[in-house]
């Protein structure tokens, strides 16, 4: 029997980010449900974020695990964690393995409120190793992603990432396709790595009960 993984989207066009990195695991090990609310990213509040927290609650009476996938509304996650299956916010699984080597890290975002929430995240895995960060807002990107220009979007990020010498990170989901452009030094994303995080946590969990 799969492992069952819910993921909470803002963006719909994550979702199929999400699925393709599931896809990408060895025997259809593990199977995704997708909730889509664009709504949460209106205005990221204390009680926003409380309304996410909730929904994530909700989620998890039915999955192995659950995966909130939107940088801006992070720390919901973190209001989650006494849900009866674990929670996981995906920029934080990107983080620990991006940090984990210690070294030059460079920490590329491209919607504006997701700094905050992005510097937090990633400082605190640095810590455990030492690492050094540089993070970079991709100027003039977010209004191409919001304009559904995605070719031009993932086109500038890789602009930006092209030059830089440390280990180069795409800290937001929508970001994932800019690395097909940087096949010489791919850059860490957030769906691959945060899937096979929640594939380890569910299964985990489920071995627990």
């Amino acid at each position: 029997m799969p492992l069952t993984l819910a993921c909470l989207h803002t963006a719909e066009s994550n979702a199929l980010l999400f699925q393709a990195a599931a896809a990408a695991l060895p025997g259809g090990a593990l199977a995704l449900t997708h909730r889509v609310r664009p709504d949460l990213l209106r205005d990221p509040t204390p009680e926003t974020l409380e309304e996410a927290a909730a929904l994530l609650r909700e989620m998890a009476q039915g999955a192995d695990a659950v995966l909130l996938t939107c940088s801006t509304i992070g720390d919901a996650a973190a209001h989650a964690q006494d849900a009866p299956r674990p929670v996981l916010r995906a920029d934080a699984a990107l983080a620990e393995a991006a940090t984990r080597r210690g070294g030059l890290v460079e920490v590329l975002y491209a919607a504006p409120t997701t700094e905050g929430p992005t510097r937090s995240i990633f400082e605190a895995a640095a810590r455990k190793s030492g690492a050094q960060l540089r993070l970079h807002l991709v100027e003039g990107a977010w209004p191409l992603f919001q304009a559904g220009e995605t070719a031009a979007y993932h086109a500038r990020i890789a602009e930006v990432a092209r030059p830089l010498p440390g280990r180069v990170v795409l800290a937001q989901a929508s970001m994932a396709g800019a690395s097909a452009l940087l096949p010489e030094a791919p850059p860490l994303t957030v769906p691959a790595i945060s899937v096979m995080a929640a594939a380890r946590a569910a299964l985990k969990a489920r071995d627990s009960r």
